[in-house]
């Protein structure tokens, strides 16, 4: 199967001619509503820009016997195209599949001894097109709107899944065990737009699309072997829009791009195995290692602070805070003993903070006041700790404090405090993969190796 994307921006397309938000201004790549063209045969939505897009990317439209459109929006549904298909003296069969909304709006271009045949679909039917499998799945959107499981006579499975809010139950059902070779998957409506921008839970946003990544590789939809691809792009932080959809397993590529789903696909590079997330005080880098695992079915997050306690109600409500912007399927455990966490570990790991673990840890050797053999003791938990780090087998990311930035501590603890866990971070990074540092929410990748 070859996958041409003609387009994949969201109904605006990216940039927004008409916007002046930073995120249209700094777009260096333009984008047309999202459509497919599976193998020139098969057309996956038709807006008032596919047709140009066809000619750019492809060899037009001219071999194309199946039209398959989500709902009645304009971007994804524009008829004209229909009356140009009749001007070029075209008359070879087509078939045009949509919700009855589409099918109206459609076959008012047509004449009555036009070779278009219409299909109204629902959720839950199958159709043949021209020997592939369509299966046709329930949207969380209006209009109506529907999404489409294309199979091909060699088994390879695609799922077209744009403009959707949160995959209705049936919809997941449906994709259960699928194991699709391509997903496009709506990544939209980014956290940047200016005021007046709609809003609504009929789209995936950044968050919305970890969620559903995750919810589909719970139920088989997605493994391994998936090649998935954000589309229905808009009004995100282009910098930022690559480097978080990498880290959850899935990707962005330009309008034209060809893609090749199944076995000969390319290899796609795995994510890092140790991620170390540095941060000043309310940098952001507790929501940024978060994020790093947000696709993921199951994490457990290691938290090393103190449990709050009735007379400190300020660290209670953080704590709060923290369990409460977890995702359901995390597991927490606090506890100080983080290397035997890591060793025994068979899903990923989210541990947060390094800071409180070592402040736990000097405190229960008697660093403070200076206990006979704090020294060794304290070295003993910090070197079980990185020999644990360098032999975990699953996705781990830790958080840790940047200090020692500023002025020299007054105090012979603040001191202590600072060199040792200038120390333990510079040895986690040396046994990391990547290395972030977050500076008033932005990254900044330290790691020996350029990554995405």
């Amino acid at each position: 199967m070859r996958v041409q994307l003609l387009g994949t921006g969201s109904a605006d397309g990216w940039p927004n001619a008409f916007c002046d938000c930073a995120s249209c201004r700094s777009a260096t790549t333009l984008r047309s509503p999202t459509s497919a063209l599976v193998d020139d045969r098969l057309l996956l939505d038709c807006g008032p820009e596919t047709p140009r897009a066809a000619l750019r990317h492809a060899d037009g439209l001219r071999s194309v016997t199946h039209l398959l459109v989500t709902h009645d929006h304009p971007d994804h549904s524009a008829p004209m195209a229909l009356l140009a298909r009749t001007w070029a003296g075209r008359v070879e069969p087509l078939m045009v599949a949509g919700p009855a909304s589409v099918i109206a709006a459609w076959s008012q271009w047509v004449g009555p001894d036009s070779p278009v045949v219409f299909a109204p679909v629902v959720p839950g039917e199958v159709l043949d097109a021209g020997g592939y499998v369509v299966r046709v799945l329930a949207a969380n959107h209006e209009d109506g709107a529907v999404l489409y499981d294309v199979t091909d006579g060699a088994g390879t499975r695609v799922l077209y899944a744009t403009d959707t809010g949160p995959l209705p139950a049936q919809t997941r059902t449906a994709a259960t065990g699928a194991a699709y070779d391509l997903v496009l998957l709506e990544a939209t409506l980014g956290d940047r737009r200016g005021p007046g921008a709609p809003t609504g839970v009929d789209h995936l946003d950044l968050d919305a699309f970890a969620a559903e990544l995750r919810a589909l590789r719970e139920v088989g939809a997605v493994t391994e072997g998936t090649d998935v691809v954000a589309v229905h792009l808009s009004h995100h932080s282009p910098p930022d829009l690559a480097r978080r959809l990498s880290r959850w397993g899935a990707r962005v590529v330009d309008d034209g791009t060809e893609l090749t789903p199944g076995p000969t696909s390319a290899p796609r590079r795995p994510a890092p195995r140790r991620t170390l997330v540095l941060g000043g005080a309310r940098s952001g880098k507790s929501t940024t290692a978060e994020r790093l695992l947000q696709a993921e079915p199951a994490v457990t997050y290691v938290a090393t602070g103190p449990a709050p306690g009735a007379d400190d109600a300020e660290w209670g409500e953080r704590v709060r805070l923290h369990r409460d912007r977890r995702p359901a399927g995390w597991v927490t455990c606090e506890t100080t003993a983080v290397a035997e966490v890591l060793r025994s570990a068979q899903q990923p790991v989210l541990v947060d903070c390094l800071g409180t673990w070592l402040t736990a840890v000097l405190d229960e050797c008697g660093a403070w006041d200076e206990r006979e053999g704090w020294r060794g003791r304290v070295d003993d938990r910090v070197d079980a700790l990185v020999a644990a780090w360098h032999t975990t087998r699953t996705r781990t990311v830790a958080v840790g404090n940047e200090v020692g930035s500023g002025v020299v501590p007054a105090t012979a603890s603040g001191r202590l405090f600072r060199d040792e866990l200038g120390r333990l971070s510079s040895r986690i990074a040396a046994a990391s993969e990547q290395v972030l540092l977050v500076v008033a929410g932005r990254e900044i990748d330290l790691s020996r190796e350029d990554r995405p």
